[in-house]
């Protein structure tokens, strides 16, 4: 039986909603922020990327670079952070990294661009961003621990799904703001000043939100799990690499889809800035409509089965969908209607994840090994999403590539997910054998 758990009575289950809401906000701020560069990829990359005479297209190559390279920091984060959360707590972990997040999305806000201090303007942007993969990095180790340690039985899917659900309405929020900016600014002036606006907002975002984690309890499996032998390094790294296997299918789909889209449509399909927002706001809405439903289901039948049929849906339809953009016959509802159907795909892996990754890790390891497990998925196939993609259709003029690329990531999720954990006291529920919560995922540290 899981211990700590006050959710039971109605007083308790207070903690688990400020869990709930302090875990997730950090997420939504995160996403939010990632969002926007990718929305205003081609604005950034001709004002700190493209000096007078460069082309265009080397300029967003150069922005995904430094895009990809945020990510590659995440892992790092993962680690130092991680291992902080696994020290000495979760709270303090979590106080952090919010404000490291929050101080250099901003500084981006400000930031002089090259036509003011040259070369220089990328090096400081490209700093910037390695600071917010170290403490994004940090953030969803730390946030899904908090989160699903303080869910009341049963429901540590539906409680990890609201840190996906975070992902959706961040990456909403991003288009949102820069959609009010396309239609309330000129060009001239988005392009000068206005893009600067959504960075800026996140100040108060932050502030926000490191009150709420001020206010937040340590979780009770980290306070009251028992001391034990140190885990064998060689099973907690077997797990990692296992545990991003499993979520490369929804960062590479998830990162094709919603966040690499309006470059692509903008660059590729020749779509309008415009446009390109309405296709990426409704692929976001498909994917918050069934985040939730997924990670609930997940309770119910067990996290492997929700997965697979996502991952499985993206390999089958990724091509099909995709040719539906790019298909001048198509009609406006249609192209509306799949992009909105791969967003909702996306979701279904989205929901179970994060309980699915607390899951297969024992408390005293959890923020590393959940941590690592995302922060390395996210880097390889969500951080290098916009580079590869943008780089292969340059050089191979074959528009298809987003497809194949989410495909070929979900297949190999695929095959992941049919493997067994490193840690057989845990492998029966993150393997979606076993859907209830019969038996503490802290308890397995005791069996070691």
């Amino acid at each position: 039986m899981e211990t700590g758990h006050e959710e039971r009575t109605a007083a308790g289950r207070r903690p688990s909603v400020r869990a709930l809401v302090a875990g997730s906000v950090g997420n939504f701020i995160e996403w939010y922020e990632f969002g926007v560069y990718g929305y205003f990829a081609t604005v950034i990359a001709e004002r700190f990327f493209t000096p007078a005479g460069g082309g265009a297209v080397e300029g967003l190559v150069k922005t995904y670079a430094s895009f990809a390279l945020a990510f590659f920091f995440r892992p790092v984060g993962a680690a130092l952070f991680g291992r902080l959360g696994d020290r000495i707590g979760r709270r303090p972990v979590l106080i952090l990294v919010i404000s490291l997040m929050t101080v250099t999305t901003a500084l981006i806000g400000v930031l002089p661009a090259y036509a003011t201090v040259g070369v220089l303007a990328p090096w400081l942007l490209t700093l910037l961003r390695v600071l917010q993969g170290l403490s994004a990095g940090g953030e969803f180790g730390g946030a899904v621990a908090v989160m699903t340690e303080f869910a009341p039985p049963g429901r540590r899917g539906l409680y990890g799904a609201w840190q996906s659900f975070t992902v959706a309405l961040g990456l909403l929020g991003g288009a949102g703001v820069a959609a009010v900016l396309a239609s309330s600014l000129s060009e001239a002036q988005l392009e000068s000043w206005g893009w600067r606006l959504p960075f800026l907002l996140a100040l108060p975002m932050g502030l926000g939100a490191l009150w709420l984690r001020l206010r937040l309890d340590e979780t009770p499996t980290f306070r009251e799990q028992e001391p034990a032998e140190a885990l064998p390094a060689r099973d907690v790294a077997r797990a990692v690499v296992l545990g991003a296997g499993r979520v490369m299918g929804w960062a590479a789909a998830g990162y094709a889809f919603l966040v690499v889209l309006p470059s692509y449509l903008q660059t590729a399909l020749h779509a309008t800035f415009r446009e390109a927002l309405t296709a990426t706001v409704l692929a976001n809405l498909g994917f918050a409509a069934t985040i939730i439903p997924a990670g609930l289901l997940s309770d119910r039948v067990g996290r492997r089965p929700v997965m697979l049929t996502g991952a499985g849906l993206v390999v089958v339809l990724a091509v099909p969908l995709l040719d539906l953009l790019q298909s001048p016959g198509t009609s406006t509802l249609l192209k509306g209607s799949a992009v909105l159907l791969a967003g909702a795909i996306v979701g279904l892996m989205a929901g179970p994840s994060p309980a699915l990754l607390a899951e297969m890790f024992p408390t005293r390891v959890r923020c590393t090994g959940l941590g690592l497990a995302y922060a390395l998925s996210n880097a390889v196939f969500s951080g290098c999403a916009g580079l590869i993609i943008t780089e292969a259709v340059k050089r191979t003029g074959n528009v298809d590539v987003p497809a194949y690329y989410a495909a070929a990531a979900c297949a190999v999720s695929v095959l992941a997910l049919f493997r067994k954990t490193a840690f057989g006291g845990i492998a029966g529920k993150a393997d979606g054998t076993d859907a209830g919560d019969r038996a503490d995922v802290g308890n397995v540290v005791r069996r070691h």
